[in-house]
């Protein structure tokens, strides 16, 4: 064998070592393809704020205050006493039915996504939902535990309804209550609770606003944008409308109001009304019942902020601060107009400015809060007495001259008050990540079109559904029945033996 030959066999055999080894050790290649560029850091869990947490889990116990015992006492306060324990138990009801459709169906007919008008079905029976699902509140990067949040929300689902009562107390079957119920909130109250509150959320829409402004292609901006318009589109038709609704002043308080006029001037007039004394027959359990209710709007108006700060404490002053401008502008006015201060003007005033501010809470000054109040009070003070006269509807307890009315002004306010040089706090654009530029017309013109959209939907869904319960089960009792009494006719009972 050459030489040749041997060096040809050694360079052989050292490459088929060579091979070897670093098939069994790659990392002794010198020349090893680079490693994989780090993946891009994954979003950080968002955690709940036990804070947060804790003042929702409050704030929903307050507003199961406002209800019961705190509507329930103002409405049976103002009735005869031979029908206190009927509106009691109408309250009463209307919070447990409305509690258990609300975990059936309710929420995911409110707040899932579906159409503009109405939510789906994802979460019948509360699918999905679990010890560790999130809420989104109005902060990016803040949640709050879903069930806290469910539970705050079937809160104001129940005291809704339950306003209603008062409209046709004293005239009206526990049956076709025990009916009317639970058809009302689910084809009136769902729906506008869906397109008045229901939105993506500001994670989403912070998300897509990122993604956005990250793409540096021109495809990739297209389907970027295109991401963002859709989680932008998904909201309810109120809500896009870019009209605002801190607490409920369309989806509470209007859509009760309306529906309570529908349904007292559906069912008729009391029985002597206009000719016999209807007057409250326990003043003193109102004054409780409304106290109740202010303590609870707490609950309602600055628990809508669903953390405990930014605009929980704003809504808290805005709280205290136009019920109280409402309750003296309502007292002043009645005592100049008939001569004597009374309590029953007071504390409904009270509640005529809880109602004005409950829209404009987290967005108005507390300035601006005092004005409204101020309106508000003058403004239900003339309905329940002068056009109530006027047109001579037997609306009991003044759910629509206080709840609707009320909403009205504190819903179109909510357009003026929002204005920051006027002391509001603006509105938050979630895509820029600032509070917008304010508009005047659009925002007053938004806040009309929601109340429109209130009024017709409830006003007239509401028409139908009495109609419905008149057919099927009737409205009222019979005379006799109606003069002796439902607490006696209806439940057996009596409010007092004495």
């Amino acid at each position: 064998m050459t030489l040749k030959t041997l060096i040809r066999a050694g360079l052989a055999g050292l490459a088929a070592l060579t091979v070897a080894v670093l098939l069994i050790d790659p990392t002794l290649a010198q020349t090893a393809a680079p490693a994989a560029a780090p993946a891009a850091p994954a979003a950080p869990e968002i955690v709940v704020n036990k804070g947060d947490n804790a003042w929702m889990m409050t704030s929903t116990v307050l507003v199961l205050l406002m209800t019961i015992p705190g509507l329930a006492l103002f409405y049976a306060g103002m009735v005869r006493p031979k029908n206190a324990l009927s509106v009691l138990t109408h309250v009463f009801y209307t919070v447990c039915i409305v509690t258990l459709i609300w975990v059936i169906y309710g929420y995911s007919m409110a707040f899932t996504g579906g159409s503009t008008y109405v939510g789906g079905f994802s979460k019948l029976f509360l699918s999905g939902v679990t010890m560790e699902s999130k809420a989104a509140t109005f902060s990016v990067g803040v949640n709050i535990t879903e069930y806290v949040y469910i539970c705050f929300q079937m809160t104001f689902a129940a005291i809704t309804p339950a306003l209603i009562v008062g409209a046709f107390a004293e005239r009206m079957k526990f049956s076709a209550v025990a009916l009317f119920i639970p058809l009302w909130v689910t084809l009136i109250y769902f729906p506008i609770a869906h397109m008045v509150w229901y939105w993506a959320g500001p994670d989403a829409i912070d998300a897509a606003a990122k993604a956005l402004a990250a793409a540096t292609t021109p495809e990739a901006k297209k389907t970027a944008q295109a991401a963002l318009d859709a989680v932008m589109a998904d909201a309810g038709q109120v809500f896009l409308w870019g009209a605002i609704d801190f607490a409920g002043g369309t989806v509470v308080h209007i859509n009760a109001g309306i529906a309570g006029l529908v349904g007292a001037l559906v069912v008729g007039k009391r029985t002597g009304f206009g000719k016999e004394l209807m007057s409250p027959h326990s003043l003193v359990m109102s004054m409780i019942g409304a106290s109740l209710l202010w303590v609870g709007w707490f609950g309602f108006n600055a628990g809508s902020n669903l953390e405990a700060i930014g605009g929980a404490p704003l809504a808290m002053i805005n709280s205290f601060v136009a019920t109280a401008a409402a309750a003296l502008s309502w007292m002043f006015a009645e005592w100049l107009v008939k001569g004597k201060p009374s309590l029953l003007g007071v504390i409904s005033g009270c509640v005529a400015g809880l109602v004005a501010v409950t829209p404009a809470s987290g967005y108005a000054g507390p300035m601006g809060a005092i004005v409204l109040g101020l309106i508000a009070g003058v403004v239900c003070l003339f309905f329940v007495s002068t056009i109530k006269n006027m047109f001579g509807y037997d609306d009991a307890l003044d759910v629509f001259g206080v709840h609707c009315i009320g909403g009205i002004v504190g819903a179109i306010g909510t357009g003026i008050l929002v204005a920051p040089m006027l002391g509001g706090t603006g509105i938050m654009d979630y895509t820029t990540g600032k509070v917008a530029d304010y508009d005047f017309a659009t925002q007053v013109w938004a806040q009309c079109k929601a109340v429109l959209m209130t009024l017709v939907w409830s006003g007239v869904g509401s028409f139908i559904l009495f109609k419905v319960v008149d057919y099927t089960v009737g409205l009222r009792p019979s005379v006799e029945k109606e003069r002796e009494g439902l607490d006696l006719t209806d439940h057996g009972e009596r409010a007092y033996n004495m």
